[in-house]
């Protein structure tokens, strides 16, 4: 039987004795003492902590809300920024069939808008929609974010021209605040069918909420197995104290260790493309939970084999100041084997009767062998596989992690005040009282 997510440290045992690595989890278990406790900073932002087992109830809902989407369009337009669509996106990018929209057979296609303020973007989206039946989920507790305000705007227009305002209001869902708000206020005199977001879940922490599960259930993915995932990652880090079988201390611990000895970049490693919006996902969550008060590991990523050709250079030879986190899966699913060929003319019979897998696994060993070797720690996070109940893992490790590594670099990991400092500028050049 699988044994589930495992992370392993051994790569840091050129850099740091073990035993002070499992000293330092041990004592992290504190600041999981003062997490599920709410003694630390940010404790009214906790209700991420027990979604696992809090949401089931209202996944039936969100289910057939889901199958209705399903039924009156094919393509649905999920309208969020930050938080609001990173963890939905990393979920589906994960799941679905790399050329799943290439073909007349593709499934149910989720897009995105409100992420950014691109003319050509948004152009370009609006021309697709004028031929596609298309829904819209519009995700904002205050429904006055910039960019998803605008893009709602420019959307449910669209959507009204094409289809009368009242059929528009039945393909309209809006997940927003319980009680207020310019979302909540549109949506009850609208009609919209509406989701809450949880009073005491931040935004990056809420892709176990309806903002992430919604998406993802419309793309037609298996949401009870995410929220299984996450549940049996709730109850085995949550109140566990033993570093040998709670992975989020240690990786709290790990990570906040290589910090003290000037390591103050982390590289999330992939070797599978489907893992790109992951690393999106986690750098939003780890960059806004950590980096404030002059401090924080930066989060970057790399996308590998591809970014060996680019980026592998600096993490090999240049400033020492890197450590990588590897998210390694054990098996990708699906086998291709290198044919033989009579002539050999590309020099790769060594390869034939070898599958793709064996072969990205092995670029994957030498690569984290080279760069130990030239002074880059290493930790592996492995998954035995890509499906819900694994991403559902993932994603509450990551999430209990980040809040025990915060407090325990002296940080509240639960505000953002530093993301209100360009917007006042830009409502300034925009005229905004």
């Amino acid at each position: 039987m699988d044994k589930g997510l495992t992370i392993t440290i051994d790569g840091l045992a050129h850099f740091l004795p073990m035993e002070e690595v499992f000293a330092a989890a041990s004592k992290s278990a504190l600041q999981l003492d003062k997490l599920r406790n709410g003694e630390g900073e940010g404790n009214d932002f906790l209700g991420w902590l027990t979604l696992p087992s809090d949401i089931a109830e209202e996944l039936e809902k969100i289910e057939a809300c889901a199958s209705r989407l399903r039924e009156i369009s094919d393509t649905t337009v999920v309208i969020g920024i930050g938080g609001s669509y990173l963890g939905s996106k990393a979920v589906i990018e994960a799941l679905t069939d790399t050329f799943a929209y290439s073909g007349d057979d593709r499934a149910h296609h989720v897009i995105y808008a409100g992420h950014n303020l691109c003319s050509k973007y948004m152009g370009d989206l609006l021309r697709l929609l004028d031929n596609r039946n298309y829904t819209i989920i519009v995700i904002s507790k205050s429904g006055t974010t910039t960019e998803p305000a605008v893009a709602f705007r420019l959307l449910k227009s669209h959507l009204e021209s094409k289809e009368g305002a009242s059929e528009a209001s039945s393909r309209i869902v809006a997940i927003t605040d319980r009680k207020r708000g310019a979302l909540k206020r549109m949506a009850e005199k609208q009609g919209y069918e509406t989701f809450e977001i949880p009073d005491n879940v931040g935004g990056r922490y809420s892709v176990l909420t309806p903002v992430g599960l919604l998406p993802v259930a419309v793309a037609g993915f298996d949401i009870r197995e995410l929220v299984r995932g996450s549940a049996d990652m709730e109850r085995m880090t949550i109140a566990n104290h033993d570093p040998c079988s709670n992975p989020a201390l240690l990786y709290a611990a790990a990570r906040n260790l290589m910090y003290n000895e000037g390591k103050h970049v982390e590289i999330l490693v992939n070797y599978s493309p489907r893992l790109h919006h992951i690393s999106e996902w986690w750098k939003q969550l780890y960059g806004e939970s950590e980096g404030k008060d002059g401090k924080g590991i930066f989060p970057a990523s790399v996308d590998n084999t591809t970014d060996l050709h680019s980026l592998g250079q600096y993490i090999q030879e240049g400033e020492r100041i890197l450590f990588e986190t590897v998210l390694s899966i054990s098996s990708d699913g699906r086998e291709v084997e290198i044919p033989y060929s009579k002539d050999d003319e590309d020099g790769l019979n060594f390869l034939a009767g070898k599958t793709l897998s064996f072969i990205n696994k092995s670029a994957e060993m030498g690569t984290r062998e080279a760069h130990i070797e030239g002074g880059v720690p290493n930790i592996t996070i492995e998954l035995p596989r890509l499906n819900e109940y694994y991403l559902g893992q993932l994603l509450y490790f990551f999430e209990i992690a980040c809040g025990i590594s915060g407090y325990i670099l002296g940080v509240n990991p639960f505000d953002q005040p530093g993301v209100e400092a360009y917007k006042q500028k830009m409502y300034r050049l925009l005229g905004k009282q």
